[in-house]
């Protein structure tokens, strides 16, 4: 019988998949993310199998792994594949230079592993959510998930997904760690905020499903994140483990419908959360090592049976109890797929193959894993991918109607929830002061919109204060006081969360734009210049306010 390992990737799909038309007496499918449909899903189960067959212990190890890159290339990388044959990579701000050296690197890396001996395409992932959590040098910088919310329209986020995708796809990354499903309902979460699209579950369902399939149809493998949900923390699983106290019919209200709706649709990824729900299990363990979590209710309860991964196994919410070994080992017995980012590789393979020659994870399960990760390769088409144009990627990165999409995005998120004596829009010849976060960007925005800025709130008409985040950095309010003190009317430009304007009583105005990122600035002078309508609403409820979802004026 031909094998992996006398042909390329190639052939063996084309093989298997003719084979299997012969044998169906349907038209031929190509192997996805080419010219050619995307195989079906029994095609890319018989190819996962010829694949798995041929594997041994050590390979299908490996395939459960994705490493942190190394360096900015390929070369740098070339022990850990030799060694571990892992199944992908993630790439972070420091691996990343510009548009060439990224699509390089990509290329670099597949042409090593198919040099290997498994012959199978890594995922190249990385966390490129868009705003806040975005780890690109180059390309289109969207904002942030609440933004997306705020607008009330999913074709703003499949335009935001869709974009993100293709760039990705031209720089030869094939896996987006977004996007983010948490419904945030808790304004002192320290590490969700704006990644979230509000506090709705239907809201956040609607918008993160309308992601995941922009995601998938431009090639791209989309992970859900972070089950069963990270949206009412107050710790950040980086340096903690999160408790979250509330019942389950609370969390079925709340932090389920994302997820349910996920699994309703086969996303092709989900990813677990260091969190400790003790309402769905009251082990102690983060729900990334619980059994009862991720197959008892993902998959036993919910029906999942796509891909799930870990988080990041070197944040602190998952080493709590057990040693780095022993983490990998448990979270596959709890139903994970994937290990990301062990922060000892060779002690998670070890472990992990000493736990399959003891007999405590059978091979059987094993190969449940690795099953869904080859099924996930072959449809999303990584198994005849071809290298990337590493000339071409710098101009499809960052392209003109990239940019002009990410406004859009932005335009429509603009909400209004202040309005004092009309000081929104302004004058057209009104002497305008702007400081704090982003007021370069802004006030560059109102010059070109024929503004006079000027350099103090005393000689301005309006003074224009940007914050980002002021809740938990208090000194953001000085200005604000100090404008409304000299008998200025100050209009607030809130970037971070919304919540900030429980924290400034003297704004006269009020404008979220939930992201700092420069198309959200130039939005935010937009409005205030009346050039755009703030149509945007509230995603969230804003405690010690009156103001609720779904609030918002408007011009």
């Amino acid at each position: 019988m031909l094998t992996r390992r006398t042909l390329a990737p190639l052939a063996v799909v084309l093989l298997l998949l003719s084979s299997a038309c012969d044998a169906d007496g349907g038209a031929g499918a190509g192997a996805g993310g080419g010219d050619g449909e995307s195989p079906s899903p029994d095609d890319a189960a018989r190819v996962a199998e010829e694949l798995l067959a041929d594997m041994d212990l050590d390979e299908k190890v490996g395939q459960t792994m994705v490493l942190t890159a190394q360096g900015t290339t390929a070369e740098e990388n070339a022990g850990l594949i030799e060694e571990h044959h892992p199944g992908g990579f993630i790439y972070f701000s420091e691996n990343l230079e510009d548009a060439e050296q990224i699509a390089e690197l990509s290329n670099g890396l597949q042409e090593q592993a198919a040099g290997n001996g498994t012959d199978v395409p890594l995922f190249l992932g990385i966390d490129q959510e868009q705003g806040m959590v975005s780890r690109l040098p180059v390309g289109t910088r969207f904002p942030d998930a609440m933004a997306v919310g705020a607008s009330r329209d999913p074709e703003m986020a499949r335009s935001r997904a869709g974009v993100t995708a293709r760039e990705l796809g031209a720089l030869g990354i094939n896996l987006d760690y977004a996007p983010v499903a948490d419904v945030n309902v808790n304004a002192a979460n320290p590490v969700i905020g704006i990644r979230s699209f509000g506090s709705d579950p239907e809201l956040v369902s609607e918008m993160a499903l309308a992601e995941a399939g922009a995601f998938e149809e431009d090639g791209v493998v989309p992970v859900m994140k972070h089950f069963p949900g990270h949206g009412d923390t107050d710790v950040d699983s980086h340096t903690g483990l999160p408790r979250v106290e509330k019942s389950r019919d609370e969390w079925e209200k709340v932090d389920l419908p994302p997820f349910e709706s996920a699994v309703e649709e086969n996303v092709d990824a989900i990813m677990t959360a260091h969190v400790f729900l003790p309402e769905l299990d009251d082990s102690g363990e983060p729900s990334t090592l619980s059994d009862n979590v991720i197959n008892g209710v993902l998959r036993d309860e919910l029906g999942y049976d796509g891909v799930v991964t870990t988080d990041a196994l070197n944040m602190e919410g998952v080493r709590q109890t057990h040693d780095d070994g022993e983490i990998a080992v448990r979270a596959l017995e709890a139903g994970a797929d994937q290990l990301l980012m062990p922060p000892d590789a060779a002690g998670a393979a070890d472990a992990v193959r000493a736990a399959v020659d003891e007999g405590r994870i059978s091979e059987d399960r094993l190969d449940e894993s690795v099953r869904r990760i080859l099924e996930l390769k072959v449809r999303r088409g990584l198994l005849d991918a071809e290298p990337v144009d590493t000339g071409a990627a710098a101009g499809t990165v960052g392209s003109a109607e990239n940019e002009e999409a990410a406004q859009e995005v932005a335009d429509a998120s603009v909400t209004l929830l202040r309005n004092e004596d009309d000081v929104l829009p302004l004058d057209s010849d009104a002497a305008v002061s702007v400081s704090g976060a982003g007021a370069e960007e802004i006030s560059a925005a109102l010059e070109e919109l024929g503004y006079q800025v000027t350099g103090s709130a005393g000689d301005a008409d309006v003074a224009v204060v940007g914050t980002e985040d002021a809740r938990s950095d208090p000194e953001q309010a000085a200005p604000v006081e100090a404008a409304a003190s000299a008998g200025t009317p100050v209009v607030v430009v809130a970037q971070g969360t919304p919540y900030d304007i429980e924290e400034l009583p003297d704004a006269d105005g009020y404008l979220a734009t939930y992201s700092a990122v420069d198309v959200s600035r130039t939005a935010a002078a937009r409005a205030l210049a009346g050039e755009v309508d703030p149509t945007g609403k509230l995603p969230v409820d804003i405690p010690g306010t009156d103001l609720e979802y779904g609030d918002g004026l408007e011009y």
